[in-house]
């Protein structure tokens, strides 16, 4: 693992290591998605389709990628509340159309930081607005069965990176993406939890229908700030279930503490008792 640069050039821009007398934990890096063990759909393979859109800008009363209107405006996510569909490969818009966000890639300067009483930690050099993109959590997409032989497998101690987002659709159903960042995975695994977090997660698809696990600045952020989002998806009432739950009283024995130091904190780590069952 290169301390100059965590990501190997996969990056917009490279991603150092400030500090730390442990090295950082060695992982294949991807920037993006790649299918793992029972995933039911490839996310590298485009099968969404694109708009007929001409020209720089996608008008949002006409482009087939924005039935819910724009997304963005100045570089900045409009809203959490609703699915974000980005323009893909098969548009025929330019590959500057605003409604491209998240696959510029990194755009502010990150480092990798040790965080006491943490371990490794995300923090960004520079000034974030609120709404702009930081980063995306990439990794293995798993199936259920998969995530949960991987946890059930796990040291009590070991950090548990998989997170499960499940959204929430009109006709009752319920979507499933589990991403895993232990093996095969980008800087979003860096990033620690927060009961007051600066970032949040939001869904993005572009030409899949595997979301893309991208995080935007919840605020405005600091230069020097850690950068956090909530594990459980709780935060900002983002309709999306994401990370995990607070579980139950009786798995309270597999809960860790909650390190974040926020005037908010629950005192434990958000906790999904779901993916600790065993297969029925």
């Amino acid at each position: 693992m290169d301390p100059k640069d965590v990501c190997g050039g996969q990056e917009a821009l490279p991603v150092p290591v400030c500090g730390g007398q442990e090295p950082v934990p060695s992982f294949q890096y991807t920037a993006e998605l790649v299918v793992g063990p029972g995933a039911e759909l490839d996310p590298s393979e485009v099968t969404v389709q694109g708009c007929e859109c001409r020209g720089p800008c996608c008008p949002a009363e006409e482009c087939a990628c924005l039935p819910h209107g724009e997304n963005y405006r100045h570089c900045k996510l409009h809203s959490a509340q609703k699915p974000v569909l980005e323009c893909n490969v098969l548009c025929r818009c330019e590959e500057s159309c605003a409604n491209r966000e998240t696959q510029r890639g990194l755009q502010y300067q990150l480092q990798v930081c040790p965080v006491p009483g943490k371990g490794w930690g995300l923090r960004t050099q520079e000034s974030v607005p609120k709404g702009r993109f930081v980063c995306e959590y990439a990794g293995e997409v798993l199936g259920p069965e998969e995530v949960r032989r991987r946890i059930q497998a796990q040291d009590p101690e070991s950090n548990n990176y998989i997170i499960a987002v499940r959204e929430h659709l009109h006709s009752g159903h319920i979507l499933e993406t589990f991403v895993d960042p232990t093996y095969v995975g980008n800087i979003g695994r860096f990033l620690n939890h927060s009961c007051q977090p600066n970032l949040v997660m939001v869904p993005v698809r572009t030409h899949s229908m595997v979301p893309r696990l991208a995080l935007f600045a919840a605020r405005d952020i600091q230069a020097g700030e850690e950068l956090c989002y909530d594990y459980s998806g709780m935060a900002f009432n983002f309709t999306p279930d994401s990370g995990h739950g607070h579980g139950t009283e009786n798995s309270r024995s597999q809960h860790k503490k909650c390190l974040c130091g926020t005037a908010a904190c629950s005192g434990y780590l958000p906790f999904d008792a779901t993916l600790y069952k065993a297969a029925t």
